[in-house]
């Protein structure tokens, strides 16, 4: 199983400097790496592993290259790849997307450590404290608000400084399936210890025993976000003034995120220790955004994180967690299976069949519940 945490960092200002100027190497070199795959013939694109072993000759011949730890400037060049690899699946599947273009110093804002090249020392400082090592830069203070669990292997450390100028680190980590908790046989689940979760639209989320759950009240952080905005809006780009307003917008984006965050963490908490399986929709999240309507919300709900986070937590817990194919579930009814046409704009469920009455989107979590339960049988 593989996962993250992040911790808020403290570099002193030496050291920051020092993580400044090695984004700034990287950012180059991972533009160089475009430049050479894009002017490489059609026929004969360089790889991954072409790319990495020409490192020590661009090291020789840009001493600049040099200062980078190697498994840093491989992990640069794998983020080119990966890059290119979700830009042809993209265009796979009919989406209208361009080409890789250069970074500026504004957009690269992040370094790897891939297996080595970094140190945690958990008991330096205090009790809240750790320190982080990186090769060729130096140690770095992080809020240790949770520890590493000793079942985990550390396999890479990514420092990235946000836009707000805040610095956070984050650990890659892996932990053997064999110590997790046993998930129980879905053969032998009882229907009470299961549940199916609708993603709504009047509601966050609606369960199949009937409990909802409301949306995030946000409304006070957006319409300070305007406010910011507008300030913004009225300094004189690339100034001083402006700059230190665009990071008030940007504290502003933060503190949303990360309500959102916390609320999606609360709730999937919850689901994973309540149930023994949860099914939940498989939602092609970029399809809703681009509707018209209720797109703001959809963003705010972050359908595709809330998903990631229950499947990795539901490893944690001992818990299934089962994407079902969402198809048909708000028109069938959950009573008798009758399937009903209704458009979006209805949010009740009538079926003329049975006379089952209910809110759409609970019937639809209903459907859900059954509908996974048939599929892992």
């Amino acid at each position: 199983m593989e996962y993250s945490h992040r911790y808020q960092a403290y570099p002193t200002d030496e050291v920051a400097e020092r993580l400044e100027h090695h984004l700034d190497v990287h950012r180059q070199l991972y533009n160089h790496v475009r430049w050479d795959y894009e002017n490489s013939p059609a026929d004969d694109k360089p790889s991954e592993y072409d790319q990495n072993n020409k490192l020590p000759e661009w090291k020789q011949r840009w001493p600049i290259f040099a200062e980078l730890h190697s498994k840093a400037a491989q992990a640069t060049v794998a983020r080119f790849y990966h890059n290119l690899t979700v830009l042809r699946k993209l265009k796979e599947k009919g989406d209208n997307v361009g080409r890789l273009t250069r970074q500026a110093p504004s957009e690269y804002r992040s370094v790897t450590y891939n297996q080595s090249g970094f140190d945690l020392d958990e008991k330096r400082g205090h009790d809240t404290d750790a320190y982080v090592r990186f090769s060729q830069i130096g140690w770095v203070k992080i809020r240790y608000s949770r520890p590493i669990p000793g079942h985990a292997t550390i396999k890479e450390v990514t420092i990235k400084k946000e836009t707000t100028g805040e610095w956070f680190v984050s650990f890659g980590l892996e932990t053997d399936d064999a110590v997790l908790p046993a998930k129980p046989d879905m053969d032998s689940l009882d229907a009470s210890n299961s549940v199916g979760i609708d993603l709504g639209i009047q509601k966050y989320i609606h369960t199949s025993d009937g409990t909802t759950v409301e949306w995030l009240d946000l409304e006070d952080e957006y319409e300070r976000l305007r406010r910011e905005q507008r300030n913004l809006s009225r300094k004189e780009n690339g100034s001083n003034n402006w700059e230190d307003q665009r990071r008030v917008v940007a504290k502003v984006k933060r503190r949303i995120r990360r309500k959102v965050l916390d609320y999606q963490h609360k709730i999937t908490t919850w689901l994973v220790r309540e149930y023994d399986a949860v099914f939940v929709e498989d939602l092609n999240v970029q399809s809703m955004l681009q509707g018209d309507g209720n797109a703001r919300n959809k963003q705010d709900a972050a359908w595709r994180q809330f998903i990631t986070l229950l499947e990795y937590k539901a490893d944690l817990y001992g818990c299934h967690v089962v994407q079902v194919e969402p198809k048909g579930t708000t028109k069938e009814c959950a009573r008798c299976g009758v399937a009903t046409a209704k458009p979006i704009w209805v949010r009740d469920h009538s079926c003329p069949a049975c006379g089952f009455e209910t809110d759409r989107d609970a019937n639809a979590a209903v459907r859900l519940r059954l509908t996974g339960s048939k599929i892992t049988a």
